[in-house]
Parts: C-alpha cells; sequence; structure tokens
C-alpha cells in the first residue's frame, strides 16, 4: 500500500513538472548563446606574404609544387582548418597569400625563416610579411591554386612613389582583397573557371611588381625570424604602478611586542 502511494506521488510530481517547466526560450538564455558565440575561438586566419625569386630558379613552378607538398604534410599534422589561398608568381617576386589555422600559418612562416638561413638552394630570397589577419569571418578563396603571371614589371606612377610606405602597403591590401573578392565571385558563377582565365579578367587587379619590390626593400615589414621572435618573446606587462612617481611604499604588517 505504501509503495503504491509513493508511485502515485511521484507520478503525480511528473505530471506536475511536466506542466510547470515548458520548453522556452528565455531571455537569459538568449544572452548565454550570445555570450558563447562571442567567446568561441575562430581557427580560420589569414597570412599574406611577400618574397623575391632567386635568378637562378628556371622553372617558377616548382615554388608551386613546393607548396603543395608542404601544405599536405602540415594538413596532416595538424587537423582543423583546410588550406585555401593564391600565389601569384611574378617573373622576379611572389605575392602569397594563405587562409587556414594559426598552427599552420606559423608552420609556413617557421619554413621561410629556415629557408632564408640556407647558404643556397633557396627557393625564396628576402620575404617578408605583409599583414597577419586573426578571426577572419570567411574565406576569400575557395581553394589553393597559384599562376604564372607573364607580366612585364611596370612602373609606379609619380603619385604613389611620393606616398609613404604605410599607404603603399594599404594600397597593396586593398587591390588584393578586390582581386580575392572578384575570384569569388567568379567561381560562384562558373566552379570550373580556370585561374588564368579570371585574372586575365582583372589585370588592374594584379599588384604592380616594382611595388612588391619597394615593400620588400622597407624595414616596416617584418621579416620571417623577426616575426617568430616578438612572437615567442616573453610577454612583459608593465602595471600601473610602475608608471606612477615616486614609487608607491608597501606598507608594512604592524608586529606585536612581546
Amino acid at each position: 500500500m505504501a509503495s503504491n502511494t509513493k508511485r502515485r506521488i511521484q507520478s503525480i510530481r511528473f505530471e506536475i513538472d511536466d506542466f510547470t517547466y515548458e520548453d522556452r526560450v528565455s531571455m537569459l538564455m538568449l544572452l548565454q548563446v550570445k555570450q558563447r558565440e562571442e567567446r568561441k575561438k575562430s581557427l580560420l586566419h589569414r597570412l599574406v606574404l611577400l618574397a623575391k625569386i632567386p635568378p637562378e630558379l628556371v622553372d617558377k613552378r616548382d615554388l608551386g609544387g613546393y607548396y603543395e607538398s608542404l601544405f599536405q604534410k602540415l594538413q596532416r599534422r595538424h587537423q582543423g582548418e583546410g588550406v585555401t589561398g593564391l600565389l601569384l608568381l611574378y617573373p622576379s617576386y611572389v605575392i602569397h597569400v594563405i587562409e587556414s589555422s594559426s598552427d599552420v600559418l606559423y608552420s609556413v612562416i617557421q619554413d621561410l625563416r629556415n629557408m632564408q638561413r640556407q647558404q643556397e638552394g633557396a627557393l625564396l630570397l628576402e620575404s617578408k610579411i605583409l599583414v597577419m589577419s586573426h578571426n577572419i569571418s570567411s574565406r576569400l578563396f575557395q581553394k589553393w591554386e597559384y599562376s604564372l603571371l607573364n607580366i612585364a614589371a611596370k612602373r609606379l606612377d609619380d603619385t604613389l612613389q611620393r606616398e609613404p610606405i604605410e599607404k603603399v602597403i594599404s594600397e597593396c591590401l586593398t587591390v588584393f582583397l578586390k582581386l580575392g573578392m572578384q575570384m569569388q565571385k567568379a567561381y560562384k558563377e562558373s566552379p570550373n573557371n580556370p585561374l588564368d582565365s579570371v585574372l586575365d579578367n582583372v589585370p588592374g587587379l594584379i599588384v604592380p611588381q616594382d611595388l612588391i619590390g619597394r615593400l620588400l626593400k622597407s624595414n616596416v615589414l617584418l621579416t620571417p625570424a623577426q616575426f617568430l621572435d616578438i612572437y615567442n618573446a616573453p610577454l612583459n606587462v608593465i602595471m600601473d604602478s610602475e608608471l606612477v612617481w615616486p614609487m608607491p611604499e608597501h606598507i608594512l604588517p604592524a608586529t606585536r611586542k612581546l
């Protein structure tokens, strides 16, 4: 009899709970979801590199094959975001944009640093980092590709020659991002459209060679070694108390006299 009564009470309690606690979305729940989204770590980053091609490199397509092999190795080592981007091979320089996880991008920078330390046989020279963008919302490129550009070096106009290097960096990034958006639009309209045909349709969005040369000569941009030195350096935090003069005195705890 007691067991039947106990089961009846539990049944009534479950019915009350089901009736009372409906599956509703409260304002608190919405705020919690928003906070979780804001704190969520983004795994997608973008790196833009500049470098000079050594004159003894006969077939520049070797660079494309080298990075295809490197990305395959890095993808097996670092599980996560895939690699997308674009490698433009000029007669004397390269522009390389890579979209992937931070582990992959830092591995690419380390590979460039090691390449610069080689006495001979390096595939790229005088590498500089144009920009490293973290937590990007979307990709500009659908896959990683490279293209060999058979173009003559263009001269910068006088107005751009007189501009400060910061303005030149901004112009270069603007042109390159516009090229990425144009390629994204072209791939959506025709996914099988070859890369070279897309580049032929937008010659004005290809960064001139001598602009790359001026950027590589600038001391504003970091080399791979300089970038990694800063990245691996310990973080020195300056407290507000260290910026006050005179230095605050610490009050020692009072001692009790015996």
